[in-house]
């Protein structure tokens, strides 16, 4: 996809009412060390317009970034991280549930995992979380270039198997570094904004 236009257009935070917008929306959902940030950045052809924090766990709004005037990238605040307190996740998670089901543009949730990792418990409380919420989130398998090129179809399964992926979801190996994946992943985009069913 050729990008003209970035527009970081609407931060909503946990009171904030979520906007009512016309375009597609595709949000992005991880662990707050995951590589989100980096992951938007390099679809946007941006090197620092989603914002990386030092501090896993910062960013506690929902991003909302019009590409083109065609369609938004929705940038969903991060999870799992210890230092948040329990009363700040429980209200980062109602904020994003409240956006899961009351968005009426939303077309796919991708859920973005650590390759290099077998997915935690809190990937796997997300990604029965999202798909309870009537999803089916897409896999995207982060820092690609971490690991060597032989070991990816072995974590690939690994991350299969530790999510308990249903047969048919599309795992999307991916790196910031090399770019691996990005067009496959705006494939996947498309497709979904061009299909009528949620994924």
């Amino acid at each position: 996809m050729i990008i003209k236009n970035v527009d970081l257009e609407t931060v909503c935070g946990i009171t904030s009412r979520l906007p009512e917008n016309s375009l597609p929306e595709i949000a992005f959902a991880g662990k707050s060390n995951v590589g989100k940030s980096s992951l938007i950045n390099t679809l946007m052809n941006r090197k620092s317009y989603a914002r990386i924090s030092a501090t896993p766990g910062k960013t506690q709004t929902i991003n909302f970034y019009n590409i083109n005037q065609e369609l938004y990238l929705v940038d969903l605040p991060g999870y799992g991280y210890a230092k948040v307190s329990e009363r700040e996740k429980e209200k980062w998670g109602k904020m994003v549930e409240r956006y899961l089901n009351g968005s009426k543009q939303l077309r796919a949730v991708f859920l973005l995992i650590d390759i290099r990792h077998d997915p935690s418990a809190n990937d796997r409380m997300m990604y029965e979380w999202v798909a309870a919420q009537g999803y089916h989130p897409i896999i995207i398998a982060t820092k690609l270039d971490k690991i060597k090129r032989s070991q990816k179809d072995k974590q690939v399964k690994a991350v299969r198997e530790g999510l308990g992926l249903i047969p048919g979801t599309r795992v999307i190996p991916f790196s910031s570094v090399t770019r691996q994946g990005k067009e496959e992943i705006w494939e996947t985009v498309h497709q979904c904004i061009d299909s009528r069913d949620s994924f």
